[in-house]
């Protein structure tokens, strides 16, 4: 997911006014009507490079969707204006908002078409997390209550038509929220999106073992492994000070750490499209596989309370993940005898309680599966040949062939970074043309 993992976004701090300030200086008629919206507070403008007006606000949303007793919290939404008869993209973000307040941040839909940008950031991230913290309302039903109403409020101000679009884990939240709320928008594009049917889906092993890349190219990463293995105690001692300096915590003990580092590497390693040429030689310095190790699959992916925590919760109830399975060759390196239910043992820190042994409930997948299968909205799913995620996303098994309107797109040697703009000009062409008219 945008993941999910291994990747830093950039954030360029964003400049802002209050909305006090504006009111009385160069407070615009978007601004007024924005202020003016039901539920809406906390208005800021933004500096922007790519919209003649953005702004950050808080919306009001119910801790639990269908009882609004239970509580409330405030949601962070930012919003990229054009105009107001423009098509207007809801971008159903997974995790926190922080990027897209920089000012030169904009979704390549927004770019693509013109359009107004309305970016939710996920309950329970960033400043979206309900204090007090109460796990039970971290539920992707509960998330999609939060679209409908982001939805239902500016729709008082957008009146073109509406795309929702996410990316990874956005891009789950995309297709989860047509299911749910099949008549929110016209047109979904949902982004490099696995559909995940267990904690450890079992589809992810056999297709970085006998699939993903050539033979050569697997055979290298396999060896790469291997390499790193063999030269564990020192790698290890280096890791030792790495995270002593960086301030992590684990569950478990550090040699075990660096064992689920290579245990994750090679999905770490495609999902990016990491090129198998800077792969080190076998003749290179335990530094020099050092660093390669810790810029393909750093520690701090397993580290407690790590920032996804809250993804963490969901993957175990009902998002689902994938799994690990140790190689023979590298059993006799390994401190670890079984990666079984490792999310669970990892992940979740032990001050979570009884949270550490909520059950996986297939539900989301089996009515995710259904609306796809018997239903043909105007939806476009992409994915990276590559990327790991595509082994659970849709495109193996989703029939599009009876479907006047949904269709997968699957870029050739593309990998998590899969978007329009980079693929081959003929889809690009396809994917371009079919938007456009169901913009019209």
């Amino acid at each position: 997911m945008l993941n999910i993992k291994h990747v830093s976004l950039a954030f360029t701090a964003a400049i802002f006014l209050s909305a006090d300030v504006l009111a009385q200086t160069d407070s615009t008629e978007f601004m007024k009507n924005l202020c003016a919206l039901p539920g809406v507070s906390e208005v800021k403008k933004l500096e922007t490079t790519r919209f003649p007006e953005k702004y950050v606000l808080k919306i009001r949303q119910n801790l639990d969707t269908d009882n609004a007793e239970a509580g409330t919290f405030n949601q962070r939404v930012i919003v990229g204006y054009v105009g107001e008869d423009r098509p207007t993209v809801i971008v159903t973000e997974g995790y926190n908002a922080d990027y897209a307040m920089s000012p030169s941040y904009i979704e390549e839909l927004s770019d693509l078409f013109d359009a107004n940008m309305v970016f939710c950031e996920y309950r329970y991230f960033g400043e979206s997390m309900p204090k007090p913290t109460d796990w039970n309302f971290l539920t992707v039903e509960n998330s999609l209550g939060d679209l409908h109403n982001v939805n239902t409020t500016f729709r008082k101000l957008f009146k073109g038509k509406w795309i929702s679009t996410g990316i990874s884990k956005g891009g789950q939240t995309t297709m989860f929220y047509r299911t749910y709320y099949p008549n929110d928008v016209d047109v979904s594009v949902s982004y490099v999106a696995p559909l995940n049917k267990s904690v450890e889906d079992g589809r992810h092993e056999p297709f970085l073992r006998d699939e993903v890349g050539t033979k050569k190219e697997r055979k290298a990463v396999h060896n790469a492994r291997l390499e790193m293995f063999k030269r564990k105690s020192s790698l290890v001692e280096m890791l030792e000070k790495k995270v002593k300096a960086d301030g992590l915590n684990f569950n478990l003990p550090l040699d075990e750490i660096f064992d689920y580092e290579l245990m994750e590497y090679p999905f770490a390693f495609w999902q990016w499209g990491t090129p198998v040429s800077e792969i080190p030689s076998s003749k290179d310095s335990d530094e020099v596989w050092f660093e390669h190790l810790m810029k393909v699959s750093g520690p701090d992916y397993f580290s407690v309370p790590g920032r996804y925590l809250s993804f963490n919760m969901q993957a175990l109830r009902e998002l689902g993940y994938y799994g690990y399975e140790i190689d023979p060759d590298f059993k006799k390196y390994c401190s670890i005898s079984s990666t079984k239910d490792y999310l669970r043992r990892l992940m979740i820190p032990e001050s979570m309680g009884e949270w550490r042994n909520v059950s996986f409930d297939p539900t989301l997948y089996n009515k995710t599966v259904e609306y796809l299968k018997n239903n043909d909205p105007k939806h476009i799913f992409i994915y990276g040949e590559i990327d790991p995620w595509t082994a659970s996303g849709v495109a193996g098994w989703l029939d599009c062939s009876g479907k006047q309107n949904m269709r997968v797109y699957v870029q050739p040697r593309g990998s998590h970074k899969a978007r329009i703009g980079n693929m081959p000009e003929d889809m690009k062409a396809e994917i371009m043309e079919r938007l456009n008219g169901w913009l019209k």
